[in-house]
Parts: structure tokens; sequence; C-alpha cells
């Protein structure tokens, strides 16, 4: 009787590779890679609306010098790798919604428009894979005028990309960004002193066009301003109802969740006013925790919409499961 050994397995193995009638080796696929993601879309319900998170791309870069303000930059790289960022990396991911209320095609914001060499900007593309025309939209909502909310207004040679929308902005950003007097106060800060220039920029033969939003009123039907102060002076979540259901548009009362949601006392480098914007997260997290309302975050990761839960003394996200029907 022979023996099942691992010589006896191993000298027939090479046998069989010298044999003339051995298997050929498999040949490569004659198709190219593809090198990119697809669309980046997907449909939910919110009552009779259909909505529509819409990827405009992600950036991923080496975490800066000062990117949380007020604890040491290893602590935050360690959070960071804790949730599998590249080592020295963040990843910071964009997404605008579309709202479709029945009566009105609804877009809050923009995203950042025509940006050549880099995997952002992808609004338009996006929309028009998933057969919307950006010249649709009837209203393009802004949260804060921010250039990754705000830029997308505009193709590269000045054109407006959606051209039959009611552009809102909230009143009390529009003050503060437009205001001579706050740029000149910012002239030694280079970020600040950059996001005053391109609000002017983006905002350049529009200053008639643009209609000024209050927080508590209705920006469009069913889609309400909620104040989320801190992170710009203006800055504006929404509340998108239809009958009995609601989510909860955040736009940036957080950045990075894996960072600053997990701890939101933590001061990202992009908030106005770290202090408030921190008591603003805890209002409106405690807010959605308690009603376990669905929060759809512009930077969280596609498709971005999830729960908030508490967890100690921050919070945790619990993103949707991947739904293949409305």
């Amino acid at each position: 009787m022979t023996q099942l050994t691992r010589r006896a397995m191993l000298s027939g193995a090479t046998a069989a590779a010298l044999s003339p009638l051995a298997a050929p080796l498999p040949v490569p696929a004659a198709t190219p890679p593809t090198g990119k993601q697809a669309p980046g879309i997907y449909r939910y319900k919110v009552g009779e609306f259909e909505c529509m998170s819409v990827n405009d791309g992600a950036r991923i870069f080496p975490m800066p010098d000062g990117f949380v303000r007020n604890v040491p930059k290893e602590q935050a790289l360690a959070a960071a790798e804790a949730a599998y960022m590249p080592k020295g990396m963040v990843t910071v991911p964009f997404n605008p919604q579309i709202i479709n209320t029945g009566s009105k095609l609804v877009l809050i914001d923009t995203g950042f428009g025509p940006t050549p060499n880099a995997p952002i900007g992808l609004l338009v593309a996006n929309m028009n894979a998933a057969g919307l025309d950006p010249k649709q939209i009837d209203i393009v909502v802004i949260s804060h005028l921010h250039p990754d909310h705000t830029n997308g207004l505009k193709t590269a040679d000045g054109a407006l990309v959606f051209p039959n929308a009611e552009i809102k902005v909230p009143a009390q950003d529009w003050a503060f960004w437009m205001s001579d007097d706050n740029m000149a106060k910012a002239a030694s800060d280079e970020m600040m002193k950059n996001y005053f220039a391109n609000t002017r920029k983006v905002y350049a033969g529009l200053m008639d066009k643009v209609t000024k939003y209050e927080w508590g009123k209705e920006v469009a039907p069913g889609i309400t301003a909620v104040a989320a102060p801190g992170h710009t002076p203006g800055h504006t979540a929404f509340a998108v109802a239809s009958g009995s259901s609601r989510i909860l548009i955040q736009s940036d009362v957080t950045n990075i969740p894996e960072l600053f949601l997990r701890n939101p006392d933590w001061h990202i480098a992009f908030d106005v006013d770290p202090q408030l914007a921190a008591q603003t997260r805890h209002k409106f997290y405690d807010m959605a925790a308690a009603e376990k309302a669905l929060v759809v975050g512009f930077h969280f990761t596609f498709p971005s919409i999830g729960h908030v839960e508490k967890d100690g003394a921050g919070y945790r996200l619990v993103p949707v499961a991947w739904n293949p029907t409305l």
C-alpha cells in the first residue's frame, strides 16, 4: 500500500509540472484595471421624499500640525490609526445631499467644483450618472460658506453650474464672510484670509441673486434650517421631515467622525469658534441620540448616513446597512 506522505505529494507535484501533458498556466485577463470607483450615489426615503447622497470625492492627506488644536498631534494620529486610516494620514469624504420634495429638487451644498488632478469635485459627474441634469435643481441651499460646500456653484470658467436654481445661504454666515472689517482682522491668519478671498470669488456677480435665510425657518418644503454655530458663525444643520419621518442633516457639526464624534471636545483647525462648536456638537448629538434620529454627515464615510449613540464622554456613529430598495 502506498503511503501518502509530504515527500510523495511534492514529488508527484514536481512530476506533474514537468510532464508535457501538464495543464497550461492561466493567462492574465486582457481587460485592463479600471483605476477608479463606480459612481457614488445612494438613495433613501424620508416619508414621501426621495433623497440621494451624492459623493463629491474624498481627500487623503498627511495630518498637518495643529489639525486638532487642543490635543497633542500624536494623540490625534493614534485616533486616526485606530480607525484604520493610513498611518500618519487622515481621510475626509465630501457628500452633498439632494432632496426631491415632490414640488422642488433641492441640493444641499455643492462640493468643491472643478478640481484638476484631484479625487474631488465629482458631484456633477455622479449626478449625471444618476440621471440628473444640474439644470433640474430648483434650490441650492448652502450650509456655510467654506470652499468644500460652496465652490461647486461655478464651473472653472465662472459659469453657474445650477443655472435655474435659487441660491440660499445662511444670513449670519453671509454677514460674517462678507464683512470687510472681519476680513481685515483675519489678514494674519493664512487659512482665514484664503476663506474670505474664496467667498468673494465664488459669489462675485451673485451678490444680488442670493437669498439669505434665517434659522428656524423652512428653506424649502419640509426642510428647516437648524442653528449649529461654531464651525462658522452661521453654520447650519437641517431637519428634513415628511409625514412622520424625519432625518437630521448635520453638515459640519463634526468633521471626521472617528476623531470629533468620538471626542466632541477636540477642536479642529477649521472651527472659527472652537468652544461654541464643541457645545453645538454635544447639544446636537444629545438630541440625535435621544430621538434615535438618522443623521446625515457631509464628512461621514459614504453613503454618509447613520445613527449616533452616546458612548462615555463622547459618541459613536452606527452606519446604516446598505438597503437595495427604497
